[in-house]
């Protein structure tokens, strides 16, 4: 199993980011997708998950009206849009696999992949 995050950088206050996960080794099309994030010093937090079909998505309040969490079956990849950038959002992405489609949680999710750095400073 593998779970490949990339698209992080180093973007300014209000700017955006679209990270991607491509998949590999599980059955893409059974499992919810999520992102959580880890920033400085703090506990991984759920930030966004996306049912099977795509159909359902579920955010954390912190993102909501900001972050966009889609996927493409076909292409065995989850994506996080993410727009209007705060400081606070600078973190560790990851994404993970979940046999729920709406885990919030990170013991529901069985693969995690290894992380992506998104720094939002001027």
């Amino acid at each position: 199993v593998q779970l490949q995050a990339s698209g992080g950088g180093l973007v300014q206050p209000g700017g955006s980011l679209r990270l991607s996960c491509a998949a590999s080794g599980f059955n893409f099309n059974t499992y919810g997708m999520g992102w959580f994030r880890q920033g400085p010093g703090k506990e991984r937090k759920f930030v966004a998950v996306v049912s099977w079909t795509g159909r359902r998505t579920y955010g954390a309040d912190s993102v909501k009206g900001r972050f966009t969490i889609s996927r493409d079956n076909a292409k065995n990849t989850v994506y996080l849009e993410m727009i209007s950038l705060k400081p606070e959002d600078t973190a560790v992405y990851y994404c993970a696999a979940s046999s729920s489609y709406r885990g919030t949680t990170e013991d529901e999710y069985d693969y995690w992949g290894q992380g992506t750095q998104v720094t939002v400073s001027s």
